[in-house]
């Protein structure tokens, strides 16, 4: 599932396409995803300008010049991709499609329909049922260790299990999550409410790096996710950990005959990749 970078890759990807354009046309080509379509969604969408298109968590929000906000999640498969003046044919799992009045058409494609639409209120955004559990965006300046270690207090499982829900810190998945840890020195296994001062400094520090890193690179492309463009993300060439048993870390100096290289744990049903050498 696309998690924080990639999301954020794609809203600046769609971003010189869609602000400020008018959407002159919108088809749902089917009456649902992973829920259904919003009643009477393509009327409802055809003619509004685009004022902005932002992020929260694994959301991407449209905001319309009538005060509706579309909120989309990509689910496990979907992908957006942008056309200029030319499509080409539709292909079977391009489930809805805006075109602009400046001649771009965007073609929301999802294999699998685990991706979502609705559409909002911009009024009382943040009490919407997608979005009223989600904890503090990892970017935002007020994020520091101070406030993960409050966020943290009173979780006593595993700070690896603490940090994929998404009431704790938005967009965060299995991979960075992963990769945040290592880069902090951190096991999976500590009990989530032992992370605080110094160490909880260094985590929420090591979450930003891995996400504003993971961005530049364009996401990770490891299955689905694509640019709007259609170009991969770089970023699974520079993981750390994740997806790498046995190999050793970067910068390893450690005996692998007896450390075994980087470890795999599944925790909470999903895998953990980590150094047992340098995460504590």
């Amino acid at each position: 599932m696309p998690e924080l970078p990639e999301v954020e890759t794609i809203r600046r990807g769609l971003a010189p396409v869609l602000e400020g354009r008018v959407l002159r046309r919108v088809t749902a080509r089917r009456p649902d995803l992973r829920r259904p379509l919003p009643a009477d969604f393509a009327r409802r969408t055809t003619g509004r300008r685009v004022l902005e298109l932002g992020r929260r968590g694994k959301f991407l929000l449209m905001y319309l010049d009538d005060g509706a906000v579309l909120i989309m999640h990509m689910g496990m498969s979907g992908r957006v991709k942008v056309f200029g003046d030319r499509p080409p044919p539709l292909e079977p799992h391009d489930h809805v499609i805006f075109e602009t009045d400046a001649g771009s058409t965007i073609r929301f494609c999802d294999p699998r329909r685990f991706g979502l639409m609705d559409l909002a209120r911009g009024e009382g955004l943040s009490g919407h049922p997608l979005l009223a559990r989600l904890g503090p965006e990892p970017l935002d300046a007020a994020f520091d260790g101070v406030a993960l270690a409050a966020l943290l207090a009173r979780r006593n499982g595993p700070i690896k299990t603490a940090l994929m829900d998404q009431a704790v810190v938005a967009g965060l998945g299995n991979i960075y999550v992963c990769e945040s840890l290592f880069r902090a020195g951190i096991s999976p296994k500590r009990k989530a409410m032992t992370v605080k001062g110094r160490r909880a400094g260094r985590l929420a520090a090591a979450i930003r790096a891995v996400l504003e890193d993971a961005i530049a690179a364009g996401g990770s492309t490891l299955r689905d996710h694509r640019q709007p463009s259609g170009e991969l993300g770089y970023f699974q060439h520079r993981f750390a950990v994740y997806g790498r048993t046995g190999e050793p870390c970067p910068g390893c100096d450690c005996d692998r005959a007896k450390t075994r290289g980087i470890r795999r744990i599944v925790q909470s049903g999903r895998s953990t990749f980590y150094c047992a050498t340098r995460q504590r």
